[in-house]
């Protein structure tokens, strides 16, 4: 026996190199060419190669021979209490192998059997470096597979998110992201107020009654409630729970309501303080994170807090963009649209009679008895009427036709359903009946008329300018008689 297990040893050295250099192995494909030589010589019943996980100090088997032991973590535990270039670890039928290269741990090699003394020294040296090359080429390959999908991930989230026109929207693609990401079967996500109450929630991966039900149990709500929120609100930092039966969650929040078994859940700490949560898990079973999935959730909730600041500042510009667009086009206390507005509206009112050879019509409108209100009341009575005016006006005039305010107590109004003139006319009637009902103001009744006049294209004229000239003028004949509405003649 003793002959022949030397030339056993040598041959399985033998073999190992010339795979070695043919192959780019697995740690399980090494570990099945090892495994009937090391029957044979060392009465090999089981074994199993643990990766070393540098940053979190935790061991996972990523190669198995045999059924594993209660103890086999343990006991390949002992090898850390050992130097590290001293001889493996004995225990009673087992045998713990540091796996070291370039003066890095990288795992551990647990072999079981009931003739381990038999190998010698230089075998177990050489048989613990195979495994650590490939173990340290493995985890090169996943870190560089690691980088090319965070960076892939990044960059597509970075670039969709930079043309988001809503935290909403922004939000939403963060969730997407983080799915894809984390390979996970869920992901959702929720917004809060300013008052910290829940605003937004969305989903991936989950049906439309669970969303809704998700949507019911937080809308509204304190986000305060959560554990899981003020965890990670308070640290800045990812929560990676393997296990969700170890956590504490909030009754009918994201993990309960998606009935999540694992999950991790990124805080968006934006610029202008917590904006929301995104969570994502599998509700099929436990998974265990890894230290890498930890940077991963770190980076996304850094570049979706980033795209929501972003959405956010553009959402305001774009706001006050269109305030600007308001104010330069609509009338300050009424509005109304204005003058500048009216010139434009009927401007183009008049192309487009032109080219259908249909009539439109314009009605310029001054208040009768409104100086008087004025003096008697005070301006703000005043300015309340103007106000109420508008209202009625806009009740009575339907789109496309407008009515604008052009100054002072002196209204217009464009009619473009091609009027001829007794309809024109007719719009100008019930405006004047409309204006004579009373208005209430400060508790008192307040009673005004209208002076109309009303010009037609093309009958009238056939610019717009001329237009408003011709009807300005019918108005100012109307209020010397006293009122009423005026055609152009």
């Amino acid at each position: 026996m003793t002959g022949v297990e030397p030339d056993r040893q040598v041959l399985l050295l033998a073999e190992l190199v010339g795979f070695m250099t043919k192959d780019t192995p697995s740690v399980q494909h090494v570990l099945d060419l090892m495994t009937p030589h090391l029957r044979e010589i060392a009465g090999l019943t089981a074994a199993t190669v643990f990766e070393l996980d540098s940053e979190s100090g935790m061991m996972a088997a990523t190669a198995q021979f045999g059924e594993p032991g209660r103890r086999d973590q343990m006991v390949a535990g002992k090898v850390f209490r050992a130097a590290a270039g001293g001889p493996p670890v004995v225990s009673g039928q087992q045998m713990a192998i540091r796996l070291r290269i370039g003066g890095q741990t990288v795992g551990v090699l647990l072999l079981t059997g009931d003739a381990l003394a038999e190998l010698r020294l230089d075998t177990i040296s050489t048989v613990a470096l195979h495994f650590a090359t490939t173990l340290q080429g493995l985890f090169a390959e996943k870190a560089r597979q690691f980088v090319a999908h965070t960076s892939s991930t990044i960059q597509e989230l970075f670039e969709k998110g930079m043309t988001a026109g809503s935290v909403e929207e922004a939000a939403e693609l963060l969730t997407h992201s983080c799915a894809t990401a984390f390979r996970t079967e869920h992901a959702s996500l929720h917004l809060i107020d300013g008052d910290g109450r829940i605003r937004y929630v969305y989903g991936v991966g989950c049906p439309d009654e669970r969303l809704d039900q998700l949507r019911t149990n937080l809308i509204g709500k304190s986000a305060i409630e959560s554990p899981i929120w003020r965890n990670t609100v308070e640290s800045g930092e990812p929560m990676l729970i393997s296990n969700v039966a170890t956590a504490k969650t909030r009754p009918g929040g994201m993990a309960q309501t998606l009935e999540l078994a694992s999950f991790i859940a990124m805080p968006l700490m934006t610029g202008f303080g917590p904006a929301g949560m995104v969570m994502c898990g599998d509700s099929s079973g436990a998974r265990e994170w890894s230290a890498r999935d930890r940077i991963l959730a770190q980076q996304l909730a850094a570049e979706g807090a980033l795209i929501m600041d972003s959405a956010r500042m553009r959402e305001a510009n774009r706001q006050h963009m269109q305030e600007l667009t308001r104010q330069a086009f609509h009338d300050s206390l009424t509005g109304l649209p204005n003058r500048k507005h009216l010139l434009d509206r009927g401007e183009e009112a008049v192309e487009i009679a032109m080219a259908t050879g249909t009539r439109m019509g314009l009605l310029m409108l001054d208040l009768n008895g409104f100086k008087q209100v004025n003096d008697t009341i005070g301006h703000h009575a005043g300015d309340v009427l103007l106000q109420l005016v508008g209202k009625r006006l806009s009740g009575l005039i339907r789109h496309p036709d407008m009515v604008a305010r052009l100054g002072g107590d002196e209204f217009s109004v464009l009619v473009t359903a091609n009027p001829d003139d007794e309809a024109a006319v007719g719009v100008g009637e019930r405006i004047c009946e409309l204006l004579r009902e009373p208005f209430e103001i400060d508790g008192r009744e307040v009673r005004i008329g209208a002076s109309i006049g009303v010009a037609l294209f093309p009958r009238h004229a056939i610019e717009f300018g001329t237009l408003m000239k011709d009807a300005d003028a019918a108005m100012y004949q109307a209020k010397r008689g006293g009122g009423g509405v005026r055609l152009t003649s």
